[in-house]
């Protein structure tokens, strides 16, 4: 299965409650961090959530 990096590259102070637990639920803590997951619906549709506040490279 095809994977890709997410990395946090802008801050989730203000940032609208749904958008900082689907972070959270991804893993981030601060701005910086990453991780790599699988490139399936659930991961899109938490990317659409908070593609604003994240960097993706396919991997």
């Amino acid at each position: 299965m095809e994977k890709v990096k997410i990395t946090l590259t802008k801050s989730l102070i203000h940032s609208k409650p749904n958008q900082r637990a689907t972070a959270a639920s991804m893993g981030f803590r601060k701005i910086g961090d990453s991780i790599v997951l699988d490139d399936d619906p659930v991961t899109a549709g938490k990317l659409k959530v908070i593609g604003h506040l994240v960097k993706v490279e396919k991997q």
